[in-house]
């Protein structure tokens, strides 16, 4: 009987290697087979997990685009006021529509009534058309309608605009789920109800946003608080206008002046890739922003370029010297100048009127004809003695 010690030293002379050769070649064998299985199962598993990963995305952004329904209302170019009867709209139409007309030149909005009998309040500016409605709805229930009057009431509405916009803001933060932040921001907020991008009100889109958004970052376990605020700040730069550049940038030293985290600056200056994401925040708040910008009917290019061109056709009549304020109408189709008398005289007005409708003719981009009225208004005021 073959003793183990010769069995081995026989079975390695005919492998041509020792017991340790062979014992690691057999291992190595062993683990080639081993690492090919392994790598079969990882790829399935990875296979696997795409698809369940894919659907677990879809599910989780379905869910989101469901929590982004608001219920918050905004007005685009036209206001609605009921009257309530004939005697009220005389009162305001006045004689020979002289009302109309302070009305008109004192907020800069359209006043047209409608064939039910309201008045409608028609402006591209809706800061604007707001302080006209929250005006008319003063004088509806005031019996002295007349042009002194309406001046007054408006320039009170118009002093009035940090309440309205602070009102704004707070139902706004709200709806977001933000509270305790400081006045000054508040009212900025406010302004994205009279804001709109691509004919999206600033305002609803906000508030949608945030609330995808949230509900994204409560999926993944992300910083909840800071994808709010991320959300809610987003576009904070394009509602403050006293500052230059882009809107992101205008957006970052705003939100850097009111001291928020880091993480909420970052959400800001990313949210359009203008620089890499720095925190899983930004990239929530770039999916949130593009869901509610990008679904079908949140936006339309026509109201954007009508906005722009309003702006334009004002920005060029205000830029002589001497005119005091400028209002586009009918959709630009008619332009009312007014004018410092102190600076234009009669004979002034009419080389005015011509110059500004050339320079229109040449610059505003706009088919058809555009009718310029400049008015001029000259008051005197005098006071009894006192008996």
């Amino acid at each position: 009987m073959i003793k183990k010690d010769e069995y081995i030293k026989k079975l390695e002379n005919i492998a041509s290697m020792t017991a340790d050769e062979a014992r690691k070649a057999l291992l190595d064998e062993v683990q080639k087979d081993i690492t090919a299985e392994m790598a079969k199962k990882i790829k399935r598993a990875e296979e696997r997990i795409k698809i369940e990963a894919k659907d677990k995305a879809r599910e989780i952004l379905v869910d989101a685009m469901k929590h982004g329904a608001t219920t918050y209302a905004a007005e685009y170019t036209v206001s609605t006021v009921a009257v309530g009867s004939d005697e009220v709209k005389g009162r305001i139409i006045g004689k020979e529509g002289r009302n109309i007309r302070a009305f008109e030149k004192a907020t800069g909005v359209e006043m047209e009534i409608d064939e039910t009998g309201d008045i409608r309040l028609s402006s591209f500016d809706s800061i604007r058309r707001e302080i006209a409605r929250r005006a008319l709805e003063i004088l509806i229930k005031d019996t002295r309608i007349q042009p002194s009057r309406i001046e007054e009431v408006v320039a009170t509405t118009k002093t009035q605009m940090d309440d309205i916009l602070l009102e704004e803001g707070t139902k706004i933060t709200e709806e977001c789920g933000v509270y305790n932040l400081p006045a000054d921001l508040i009212k900025l907020i406010g302004r994205y109800k009279f804001r709109t991008s691509y004919g999206q009100n600033l305002g609803i889109h906000t508030i949608e946003e945030t609330k995808i958004g949230v509900a994204i970052a409560q999926e993944v376990d992300a910083d909840v608080e800071a994808v709010r605020l991320g959300c809610l700040l987003h576009d904070i730069g394009k509602v403050v206008s006293d500052e230059e550049g882009t809107h992101v940038e205008v957006g970052v030293a705003t939100v850097k002046r009111f001291g928020f985290p880091k993480k909420v600056v970052a959400a800001v200056a990313e949210h359009h890739e203008d620089q890499p994401f720095s925190f899983l925040e930004s990239v929530i708040v770039w999916i949130a922003d593009a869901i509610s910008g990008s679904r079908p009917g949140a936006r339309y290019e026509p109201h954007e370029e009508y906005v722009k061109r309003m702006d334009k056709i004002e920005h060029i009549a205000n830029e002589f010297p001497g005119v005091n304020e400028v209002y586009a109408f009918q959709a630009g189709r008619d332009v009312r100048v007014i004018v410092d008398p102190k600076e234009i005289d009669d004979d002034k007005m009419t080389v005015l009127a011509h110059d500004i409708a050339k320079r229109l003719e040449k610059e505003a981009e706009y088919a058809g004809q555009i009718k310029v009225t400049v008015i001029r208004e000259v008051r005197a005021t005098g006071t009894t003695s006192a008996h």
